[in-house]
């Protein structure tokens, strides 16, 4: 979770550290001119358990303490970044949101790993072709558009979200569950890569 300054004159975000000393700070608004000090508050380190599909590795998040974290925020660690999706109080109780230091464990998903989605193709006589595909988390996905994946080529009439059914329009990879679509004929826009499970 980054740091971000308001002055308290003007209310201007274009605010400098001029001066840090351990967890003093000394900013500089670059509107007004004010000075002002600030004490960050202090770094606790929380268990964070990462979310890689499949795989799970554990870690920890230094947050500042007292400071309010909650599930689908985005915090920072070594060599990733990860969106909270679980918090945990002692007891093993769930909450939504809580305040730093009263927390037992973070859960997470990484987001510098590539986003895995369901595929389900409808074929004739009610079977489905189903495939679990990784993308750039990036990587947006249209109604309508054509896709290949393992030998089937496939028109999307459908697109889950973690909140909603798609049947218009598009969407981030990052947010998509599943895309559903029938088999056709004709050249994909581009070929989809099969997930075969966790690797480095």
């Amino acid at each position: 979770m980054e740091e971000y300054f308001t002055c308290p004159e003007c209310g201007s975000e274009d605010v400098e550290i001029i001066k840090e000393r351990g967890r003093e700070l000394t900013l500089k608004c670059s509107e007004c001119g004010n000075i002002w000090h600030v004490t960050l508050p202090k770094p606790v380190k929380v268990p964070l358990i990462i979310s890689k599909h499949e795989k799970s590795f554990k870690s920890e998040a230094e947050l500042p303490e007292g400071e309010e974290i909650a599930v689908g925020d985005i915090v920072e660690i070594e060599n990733d970044e990860v969106r909270i999706t679980g918090i945990e109080l002692e007891g093993d109780r769930r909450v939504e949101r809580a305040k730093i230091g009263e927390i037992k464990t973070l859960w997470g998903e990484s987001l510098t790993y590539p986003k895995v989605i369901g595929i389900s193709i409808y074929l004739p006589k009610g079977v489905t072709q189903s495939f679990k595909v990784k993308v750039s988390r990036d990587e947006e996905f249209v109604i309508g558009e054509v896709l290949e994946v393992g030998g089937y080529t496939f028109k999307i009439e459908k697109i889950k979200t973690e909140r909603k059914m798609l049947r218009h329009g598009k969407a981030r990879a990052d947010e998509i569950v599943r895309l559903m679509g029938r088999p056709i004929r004709g050249r994909a826009r581009r070929s989809l890569e099969i997930y075969r499970g966790y690797r480095e």
